[in-house]
């Protein structure tokens, strides 16, 4: 089990530029694979300049008790040592993906924008604060909740995934003066996730975006086509992947949007039943480029997002389009109750 790694060097072929200022050595490394735990490793440019400080804190497997260090893997590699064939085997297959679990933070941007729903629904911007309180449970986790595109671009730098909720997330996104930061990001492999009607690309534009949108998220909603409300089980379509990790079906109350439409490179992941028919109501999708979108329907009543398996579902997903590891009990969501509850209503 290996992190994958960002930010790695390349040459200007796109050859992937590695070194590292240790190798390791262990008695025991004919017998069984060997195993790391909290290991530094430096990824640098051919030329030795901008170090990137790497580290593999999931282990890999075997024993990992006497491992000792020596210098240079460049040097010794000359020497065909079998130990440091292993090693550089090693490094391809944590960061060869073009994508090494760094150091610094991981950065979640959530974008929402001011209400256009009755209280107690689409609250967008009050959602993102309390996921963006959710997520620092997961360890060292920067988050931003931006009313509207950031205005500042410096707000843009190390972000590892979005995170929309708010109305039509095509048109936003596509259509906005920031579509060239937008596609930007996700040519860098940003993960993407979308909430309810964030989802969506409205019917007029789907011809002209909806191929575009669909490239980037995997799936869609025509908005506003086939809409219904009420009580069904929220099924697992995918209960291995990682974003089905810590919670179970469950009985859920919300608007469900018919008819989506779903890529074919797409992964359905959750399914009500609306209107007396199943209806796929999430997906995952990874893109050619290794970045990863998850979308969702759900979320119109801000009580769902209050329910723990909801919020874990949510959470997980962001985790996962950030390539930061799903915990196998899904993430952590405990909140107290005056950090679920809904804001004091306007005018009230």
């Amino acid at each position: 089990m290996f992190w994958k790694c960002d930010r790695l060097p390349r040459d200007r072929q796109g050859r992937i530029a590695l070194a590292t200022s240790r190798i390791i050595d262990s008695p025991n490394l004919h017998k069984e694979p060997p195993s790391f735990n909290n290991l530094d490793l430096l990824c640098y440019s051919l030329n030795h300049e901008n170090a990137c400080r790497v580290r593999i804190t999931t282990p890999v497997s075997g024993d990992s008790r006497m491992w000792r260090w020596q210098n240079d893997w460049r040097m010794a590699a000359t020497t065909g040592n079998s130990r440091v064939a292993l090693l550089l085997w090693l490094l391809l297959a944590v960061c060869g993906n073009s994508v090494c679990r760094a150091d610094d933070a991981v950065k979640v941007l959530f974008i929402g924008k001011q209400p256009d729903h009755p209280f107690s629904t689409h609250m967008y911007l009050h959602t993102g604060e309390m996921l963006a309180a959710c997520l620092k449970l997961s360890g060292d986790i920067e988050t931003v909740v931006s009313d509207g595109w950031p205005k500042d671009a410096a707000t843009l730098e190390g972000v590892r995934t979005i995170v929309l909720y708010m109305t039509p997330a095509a048109e936003f996104l596509l259509d906005g003066p920031h579509r060239a930061e937008f596609e930007a990001m996700m040519k860098r492999g940003v993960g993407l996730v979308t909430l309810h009607w964030a989802s969506s690309v409205h019917q007029q534009n789907l011809k002209r975006l909806g191929p575009t949108w669909m490239g980037y998220l995997g799936g869609t909603w025509v908005s506003n086509v086939g809409l219904h409300t009420g009580k069904s089980p929220l099924r697992q379509l995918a209960p291995d992947h990682p974003i089905s990790r810590g919670w179970e079906e469950y009985e859920l109350h919300d608007e469900y949007y018919l008819n989506p439409t779903i890529g074919e490179k797409a992964a359905p992941i959750l399914q009500v039943m609306a209107a007396d028919k199943p209806v796929v109501v999430g997906w995952a999708y990874e893109r050619e480029n290794g970045g990863r979108a998850f979308g969702t329907t759900l979320g119109h009543y801000y009580r769902n997002f209050q329910q723990e398996p909801f919020r874990r579902m949510i959470v997980n997903s962001i985790l996962w389009t950030a390539k930061v590891d799903v915990p196998q009990d899904g993430a952590k969501v405990d909140l107290s109750p005056t950090q679920l509850a809904l804001p004091k209503q306007p005018g009230k």
